[in-house]
């Protein structure tokens, strides 16, 4: 494949999450006159969130449940999908936040391949093979001995926009939050992903049943899929009826949730480290092998590990905070870090 004359870089965005991820770094790229391609897979808030944040992208494929046969499948389709949407646009680099089938088309199409991670337990795929990778400075390096050029930024993902987080003042009144009451935002288990486990759907529900017991709480809860969100619903109805827990009806800045909640709780992944990175008290309740982000965050005092019942019962504090933007200030260079990176290679 011939390189066009002009910069090219292409991202695929597959997952929530890395929207707000890659939000700034498109911007910075543009900034820097280099062309920015964007596709997208539908899968969870991925289109309104892109919508939200008014980023033009191209639709293509697909999330196939959780079923592993249709998971691999659907993977290897999209790279099919993907193809045929960027072989003429001839992309001098892809990056993407983990995304498999684009790692594998970037492959079979000979474009560098770049992808970011900052979980390192997860499975092998046939054929991904990146040619750069973008991790946190306390990955491991055994996990990414195998790749060539390896770039570690200080500091952790959601520093790389959570410093420009500006809060929206209209959010509390949207929300339906009660000032009285202890704010509670709950991010539920990735139910779809490889890396689930039975034990983590055990902690959630014992959190709801701790939570719901409490005169002094209100529970606003952010589910990952439609699916997810109507078997909550219908799990939890009385709690829903008085109030109690509370679905944000359309798709919000998940900052602006954590920022005016008291504690954040989650099934594992971005949402509790977006709360470590805006200082808000943060509680992960995810059964699965813990990563190293996870475990250098508990290390210095900005996430707490739920690891049992008990956890549950005694180490969440319910308490009112100080709604005082306090955003840790080490991550503030790391979009800096990772555009010029970027940049470095393309040149």
């Amino acid at each position: 494949m011939k390189r066009n004359n002009k910069k090219l870089v292409w991202i695929d965005v597959d997952n929530s999450p890395h929207v707000l991820f890659f939000h700034p770094i498109i911007e910075q790229l543009k900034k820097r006159d280099v062309n920015v391609f964007v596709t997208a897979r539908d899968y969870a808030q991925v289109f309104d969130l892109l919508n939200l944040f008014r980023i033009e992208y191209k639709k293509v494929g697909r999330h196939y449940g959780k079923n592993i046969l249709l998971k691999s499948l659907g993977t290897f389709l999209r790279v099919l999908q993907l193809i045929m949407v960027v072989f003429r646009k001839k992309p001098c680099l892809t990056i993407s936040h983990g995304s498999r089938s684009q790692c594998i088309a970037g492959n079979i199409l000979g474009i560098k391949v770049a992808v970011a991670f900052d979980y390192e337990h997860t499975k092998e795929v046939p054929l991904f093979q990146p040619d750069i990778v973008l991790v946190p400075e306390m990955i491991p390096e055994e996990k990414t001995m195998s790749i060539k050029n390896v770039f570690r930024y200080k500091g952790i993902k959601e520093d790389v926009y959570v410093p420009y987080f500006k809060p929206n003042p209209g959010i509390r009144e949207k929300l339906g939050i009660n000032n009285s009451k202890i704010v509670v935002a709950i991010r539920p288990p990735a139910t779809l992903a490889h890396y689930h486990t039975l034990e983590s759907d055990k902690l959630f529900k014992e959190l709801l049943k701790f939570l719901k017991d409490s005169e002094k709480t209100y529970i606003i809860i952010t589910p990952r899929t439609k699916d997810q969100e109507a078997e909550i619903r219908s799990q939890w109805k009385e709690e829903f009826r008085t109030g109690k827990f509370y679905i944000p009806a359309k798709v919000m800045n998940g900052l602006d949730i954590i920022w005016n909640s008291d504690l954040v709780v989650s099934g594992g992944g971005t949402m509790i480290r977006e709360a470590a990175a805006l200082n808000v008290p943060a509680y992960s309740t995810f059964g699965g092998q813990v990563g190293a982000v996870d475990n250098y965050l508990e290390s210095i005092g900005r996430l707490i590990i739920l690891r049992d019942e008990t956890d549950i019962k005694n180490k969440i504090k319910l308490e009112k905070r100080n709604l005082t933007l306090n955003k840790s200030n080490e991550g503030s260079g790391v979009l800096d870090e990772i555009t010029n990176y970027i940049i470095s290679y393309l040149n």
